[in-house]
């Protein structure tokens, strides 16, 4: 996919923050949060807050011959709220993303093989994150025998692909790969062809 920063049409203009220092505020193996001190856009010091991930955010929409989607739904800690998502997890620095997506996808579901198609990327919260998300859609998968985590207790359900985008409009899905991911599909037939 092509890097918007370097679309034809939109300029990149210089980088108006200055970073004079950087402090490590809390670290475990997943997350580093730093606290830097900045010169801001408009001249005057600030502080900023940053959440590295180390690893990349990847997921898959997965869709059978009858073109519904594979939802996974779990309770999520974070939110203390269960959360209608698509298969999702994270690859390690040095893990191909698409193998990572692939594995997830198995580990969750038991779902594997198939036609897989890059449907998007994105920050996710790019205000104060710099975790980089990757989402493809998967088709003619071969089912198979899941083995989630230990910190996940999923659930599996099978949703036509309308109903599917609709969760997303009405916000009965709101993680955001999920939305990006089924978005994105939605607005090319190609992914879903």
């Amino acid at each position: 996919m092509d890097d918007a920063r370097s679309t034809p049409g939109l300029a990149s203009p210089a980088n108006p923050w200055q970073r004079l220092a950087r402090r490590t505020a809390y670290e475990n193996p997943w997350i580093t949060v730093w606290e830097d001190q900045v010169i801001r856009p408009d001249g005057h010091p600030g502080i900023y807050g940053v959440v590295h991930f180390v690893h990349r955010a990847v997921g898959v929409v997965p869709l059978d011959v009858s073109g519904r989607v594979l939802l996974v739904g779990q309770w999520r800690y974070v939110l203390d709220a269960w959360s209608w998502e698509i298969p999702e997890g994270g690859a390690r620095p040095d893990e191909d993303p698409l193998e990572a997506a692939r594995r997830e996808l198995a580990e969750e579901t038991g779902y594997t093989g198939g036609r897989w198609r890059e449907a998007v990327r994105a920050h996710l919260s790019n205000s104060v994150s710099d975790e980089e998300a990757m989402v493809w859609v998967a088709d003619r998968l071969e089912p198979g025998v899941a083995a989630p985590e230990g910190t996940e207790q999923l659930e599996l359900r099978w949703v036509d692909f309308d109903d599917a985008l609709a969760m997303c409009r009405d916000g009965r899905i709101t993680d955001a790969m999920s939305v990006l991911g089924i978005q994105a599909a939605a607005l090319d037939p190609q992914l879903r062809a």
